[in-house]
């Protein structure tokens, strides 16, 4: 899961990414760093987070 999945569509909007350990376990990086990830993608809103649901690809601007 990467902003160039998000760009290219290979994620589309409203697809669930995995938790943060997933993150971490699939890419064999800290919790930290998947964490600072996906803060890197909600600052660049592209993705959203729902408490208690998870995170989602945002819906892109004018689409």
């Amino acid at each position: 899961m990467s902003d160039p999945a998000i760009r290219s569509g290979e994620m589309k909007p409203g697809d669930k990414l995995p938790s943060t350990r997933e993150l971490a376990e699939t890419y064999g990086v800290h919790m930290n760093t998947a964490s600072r990830a996906l803060s890197l993608l909600h600052d660049r809103e592209l993705i959203t987070g729902q408490p208690g649901r998870g995170t989602y690809v945002a819906e892109r601007p004018g689409h």
